[in-house]
């Protein structure tokens, strides 16, 4: 069964504390995405977010580290309670080896985020290493990108590789997870799926309501009863 992760960069910040406690109990992860205006020409979340969060959090904490030199900021993410440190393959090249050590030494996961461009190929030397491997669908930065459709043959990839070598990740997406594409993603092999303004914040008011109608929609949109 897929599970969700809710991108807490598009809930409603003035009810932060009722909607953790909506999630809590329904969601498999929390995605907070943390930008330094570099990488990205964004700034959203930070470490100090993950603190608050953490002290009410019921299930693990992905952290998506969109930005340009990870090693500043992945003690910090560690530190402030993170349980997953997602790290973009385009920033550690010549230091993933190091940065995956610091991460596994420190008892958390590693995940690794390829943005649309990149290839698969790009991480083959250490996604043995990997324990959440995040396929970017759209061009990263903003929420409301447009879907990238040719994404799904490096979904297929992923599958594939998982099956022949044995490999361990998750394989999760991120950006526009939403009824339009939910089972497209299923189908190439997404068994995450990072979901945000269009797939679950937009769809009601009410954060119970809206999670319902999110996964009512899923069932039917992949064949589920």
């Amino acid at each position: 069964m897929q599970k969700f992760s809710p991108s807490l960069m598009c809930m409603d910040l003035t009810k932060f504390k009722e909607q953790v406690d909506v999630l809590n109990e329904r969601a498999d992860f929390y995605h907070v995405d943390i930008m330094d205006g570099h990488f990205v020409k964004n700034i959203t979340l930070s470490p100090f977010f993950i603190e608050q969060l953490k002290k009410i959090s019921k299930i693990p904490i992905d952290a998506h580290l969109m930005v340009k030199n990870p090693e500043d900021f992945v003690d910090m993410t560690i530190d402030a309670g993170a349980d997953y440190i997602s790290l973009h393959a385009e920033t550690i090249n010549g230091k993933a080896f190091r940065e995956m050590q610091k991460i596994k030494g420190r008892g958390r996961k590693l995940g690794v985020v390829l943005n649309p461009e990149t290839p698969i190929e790009a991480i083959e030397t250490y996604i043995h290493h990997v324990d959440k491997l995040t396929i970017m669908t759209v061009d990263p930065g903003f929420a409301g990108q447009k879907y990238i459709p040719e994404m799904l043959d490096k979904i297929k990839k992923a599958k594939e590789w998982k099956e022949k070598y044995g490999y361990n990740y998750l394989i999760t997406i991120d950006g526009s997870c939403n009824k339009n594409t939910f089972k497209q993603l299923v189908d190439a092999g997404a068994e995450v799926l990072i979901v945000g303004t269009s797939g679950l914040f937009s769809l009601n008011d009410d954060l119970n309501q809206a999670w319902d109608m999110m996964t009512d929609t899923f069932k039917t949109e992949v064949g589920i009863s």
